[in-house]
């Protein structure tokens, strides 16, 4: 697990000096996983620490808050997923007015020089920083050679569709509930956290018990139901299908979207546990049903579908083994 420091002002003396990623990295996808790739090559061979530097809250929840980002990759899942790919630590810097508001050459002389000590930097083309965008990568490029430190910039990473990987295609895709596409943009399975809570325990009386996570109103998933892999608190993974969604069979009209995982060949008391859920397939759209009975029967052919899609599950990608199939390191 990467350390974690919520600014620069408090990073640990001994990990300075090293190889610093910077960007936002929401998503921790496969154009990010090049970047950081780099990062992690260039700190093994010059053995020095490999460092993230990135920025919460989203600097866009900052600057239209009556927009709130669905976050593909909450702080904590980001910093787990760093941990996984090899980096020794992350710095969550916050990022505010103020912070946005500091020149470039602050940024450089201030965080980068003085409090993270770089050895090099790497980061995206496209990397802008300062106030009004102004550093760019050629000012990085030219303030590296003032400062002292080297600088990498990795081009532009497209998948096999020629297009260009971004957070945003990814939430486009998780949108519409394609999940199988937006996994292939992460490079491993989409997933959330959260703290699964006591229900109306219907589930459970129709021989279907849930565990039930309240995820982030700006949570931009399609309501559905899903095949997906359950990663308990202690690590321990299990099977099961997941509903999303305001359940319009059994709730109130305008329900607050909840997500209900029934987790196959399990019993026990998950109450108050932070558990992860992994997507790997969209089994069907939300559906209000009749009556209770023929919601189970659906429940039932939902369940063997699941089954059968989980049974020849494959890991996408070495840190896809890592999240889906674990355990995690």
């Amino acid at each position: 697990m990467a350390r974690r420091f919520d600014n620069a002002g408090t990073f640990a003396s001994e990990l300075k000096g090293g190889v610093v990623a910077i960007g936002n990295f929401d998503g921790v996808h496969r154009g990010h996983q090049a970047v950081l790739a780099r990062a992690t090559e260039i700190s093994q061979a010059a053995g020095v620490s490999s460092v993230v530097l990135s920025f919460e809250p989203h600097p866009r929840s900052v600057f239209r808050p009556d927009q709130p980002v669905f976050r593909l990759t909450p702080a904590p899942m980001k910093a787990m997923i760093l941990g996984q790919l090899g980096f020794d630590a992350i710095v969550e810097q916050t990022f505010d007015k103020a912070f946005s508001s500091q020149s470039a050459e602050d940024f450089v002389t201030g965080i980068l020089c003085e409090q993270l000590g770089v050895h090099h930097v790497v980061t995206g083309y496209d990397f802008h920083f300062g106030k009004g965008r102004e550093g760019n990568p050629e000012y990085l490029m030219r303030s590296g050679v003032r400062h002292g430190f080297g600088v990498t910039l990795v081009d532009q990473f497209q998948a096999e569709d020629s297009e260009v990987v971004s957070s945003s295609r990814i939430r486009d895709a998780l949108a519409i509930g394609d999940v199988a596409q937006a996994n292939a943009l992460l490079g491993y399975r989409f997933a959330v956290s959260g703290e699964v809570l006591h229900g109306k325990k219907l589930g459970r009386t129709l021989g279907y018990p849930t565990a039930n996570m309240a995820l982030p109103p700006e949570t931009g998933l399609e309501p559905g139901i899903y095949a997906v892999r359950f990663r308990r608190a202690g690590g321990t993974i299990h099977d099961g299908v997941a509903s999303f969604g305001r359940r319009p069979t059994v709730a109130e009209q305008g329900a607050a979207l909840l997500l209900e995982t029934y987790l196959f060949d399990f019993s026990g008391d998950l109450y108050g546990e932070t558990c992860t859920v992994s997507f790997v397939s969209r089994l069907r759209g939300e559906e209000k049903f009749e009556d209770l009975d023929a919601l189970v029967v659906q429940m039932k052919i939902d369940e063997a579908e699941a089954r059968a899609v989980l049974g020849s599950l494959q890991p996408l990608s070495p840190l896809d083994a890592a999240l889906t199939f674990g355990p995690l390191g």
